[in-house]
């Protein structure tokens, strides 16, 4: 009897089951699951909203000597093709003494020594070798004014330092950060290359570059006060232009305005320029041509993943641009952000350091695309003059490949990141206007949405015979998760239009991916390279080009992007 009634408990339970499991899936029949709507971005080709100023057409390093290098003049000539203007370089170090050999966060040129009376000897020879490789493929440098030569320098011991990833970063400032001895020999000194620069390249040339002081001196790059930083910028004021009136003079490249140190610093330089005393002639203020300052991201690691911020670099622009606009004199003064990063280190890899674990793939592309649209927004809304914003990323040489230094290319191969600023590229005429109903807007990042969700949206430009849309599908957190359905609708295309989809994933413009193909080897053989880069260069999804149909001037484009993917659409007729 006790079995008897098991079996039947047994069989009603699997009735149960089986009864339960049909109304389920009766349920789903009658109620399928909706997936996610699509992202509907609309964009009126006819609607102009503002100038595309090529903000995105400068980079910057600390090691000057890479430049003349096998791989860091190829990356150069890349640099110069890729951007229809001429594109800004900004390196540290182009006074800094030593003999030329480069390594992390180090370069020198030698550019001034003392013989045994004391008395200056000058040698351009490095210093030229740099810019000869700027001038040839058509850039323009910004002659950053430092570092301090050590036969200057009031504390010259210890002066060459050999910082590697890991060690104390403080361990970089030494001799070369320090005061002059002598302000009128450090004068001189700008004088004199301002000098060589013009009778070398021509006046014409020379007043087309920035000139600019130092690099952060409000933390360990100067070892001086704010008043002998503004000493020593009134000494190079007066020398940049006694030799070329016209040359373009600014300063002073201080860190994120958002830290409050930072903040004051560079309020107190501009108020030294607007009505301070000047040290060289004693009479009110300093001409002053352009402003810098610097903007950075905060990545972390957060439960074994990357998690990046986005917002306190948007915050560090934000400030930087109401502390301008609080100097009337100043407020129409072009600004360039002469870093403008996803965070500080670029010689820190991932090895050292796991929460630039980003900078590989394609959270490193999206990021930029995003951060960059967004600082076009920046500047409309505190109508700011940027001329430009550095990316502080180049290459280093002779390192493992993929070590997770923030860099465009490994050993001569192109990173993701590197085809967003070909996609900027390509983008011309003014920028049109953007509709997106679920974009997240600039105080959504400031409080970190885009932590809680995909930040996917777009910035777009168009001129009489084309239009381009750059759409990317940014997260903070480097983690996978599906991709998104994107409905692109454009207005003010003709019929029969020609549509160009580039993009960036894992599958197109990722050399990082084609090198896990291979293995993630260190030792690659030259048909390898050939493939790395090939899968560098930006790439075209399958099917493209085709060619569009529009009615009344109007198209809907239906794509789908992976997360941290991003897209160019480029129409031209």
């Amino acid at each position: 009897m006790k079995t008897s009634l098991s079996n039947f408990t047994a069989a009603r339970a699997r009735f149960c089951g089986l009864v339960l499991s049909l109304i389920a899936a009766s349920a789903s029949s009658a109620f399928p699951q909706t997936p996610p709507a699509a992202v509907a971005i609309t964009v009126d080709v006819k609607k102009p909203i503002g100038p595309m100023q090529p903000l995105w057409a400068y980079f910057g390093y600390d090691e000057p000597n890479y430049t003349y290098m096998k791989d860091g003049q190829k990356l150069l000539t890349e640099l110069a093709a890729l951007s229809p203007v001429p594109v800004y370089v900004r390196p540290h170090n182009l006074l800094t003494t030593g003999d030329g050999t480069p390594g992390l966060k180090w370069g020198s040129t030698n550019a001034y020594t003392e013989d045994k009376h004391g008395q200056p000897v000058y040698d351009w020879t490095i210093v030229d070798r740099i810019f000869d490789t700027y001038i040839k493929r058509g850039m323009k440098p910004i002659a950053q004014i430092g570092f301090m030569p050590e036969a200057m320098s009031v504390k010259p011991v210890p002066y060459r330092h050999y910082w590697k990833p890991g060690d104390n970063y403080n361990d970089i400032y030494t001799g070369w950060a320090y005061p002059p001895k002598d302000y009128k020999k450090w004068g001189e000194l700008v004088y004199q290359w301002v000098k060589h620069s013009v009778a070398r390249y021509g006046a014409a040339e020379v007043k087309t570059w920035r000139w600019e002081l130092w690099n952060e001196p409000n933390i360990g790059y100067w070892k001086g006060t704010p008043a002998e930083y503004n000493e020593l910028y009134d000494h190079t004021e007066a020398a940049v232009h006694r030799a070329l009136p016209e040359a373009l003079l600014g300063g002073p490249e201080t860190t994120g305005p958002r830290w409050d140190k930072a903040a004051d610093y560079l309020r107190g330089f501009l108020e030294h320029c607007r009505s301070g005393k000047n040290y060289v002639t004693g009479q009110t203020g300093t001409r002053l041509d352009f402003i810098t300052f610097h903007a950075k991201g905060a990545p972390k690691l957060v439960d074994g993943h990357v998690r990046m911020n986005m917002g306190t670099q948007l915050d560090d622009i934000t400030e930087g641009f109401k502390i301008v606009a609080s100097f009337p004199e100043y407020s129409k003064l072009p600004i360039i952000i002469g870093e403008n990063d996803p965070e500080g280190c670029a010689a820190c890899g991932v090895a050292t350091n796991p929460e630039n674990a980003y900078r590989n793939g394609t959270m490193y592309s999206s990021y930029t695309a995003a951060a960059y649209a967004r600082l076009y927004e920046l500047a409309d809304l505190y109508k700011a003059n940027v001329l430009g914003a550095v990316s502080w990323s180049f290459e280093f040489e002779n390192q493992p490949w993929f070590a997770g230094f923030r860099d465009l290319a490994t050993n001569g191969v192109d990173k993701p990141v590197l085809n967003v600023f070909r996609m900027l590229g390509k983008m011309t005429g003014p920028r049109v206007a953007v509709a997106n109903p679920t974009a997240l807007t600039l105080p959504d990042i400031h409080n970190q949405a885009q932590t809680q969700r995909a930040d996917i949206s777009a910035l777009a430009s168009a001129d009489p015979h084309s239009a381009s849309v750059l759409v990317w599908n940014y997260h903070n957190d480097q983690l996978t998760a599906p991709a998104s359905e994107v409905e692109l609708t454009l207005r003010g295309v003709p019929a029969n239009a020609k549509l160009q989809h580039y993009r960036i994933d894992n599958e197109h413009s990722n050399s990082y991916t084609a090198w896990q193909a291979m293995g993630s080897p260190q030792q690659v053989t030259a048909v390898q390279r050939k493939a790395l880069e090939k899968a560098g260069q930006l790439a075209l999804l399958k099917g493209s080009p085709s060619t569009v149909s529009a009615k009344n001037e109007q198209t809907v484009l239906r794509f789908s992007l992976p997360r941290q993917g991003v897209s160019l659409l480029r129409l031209t007729w």
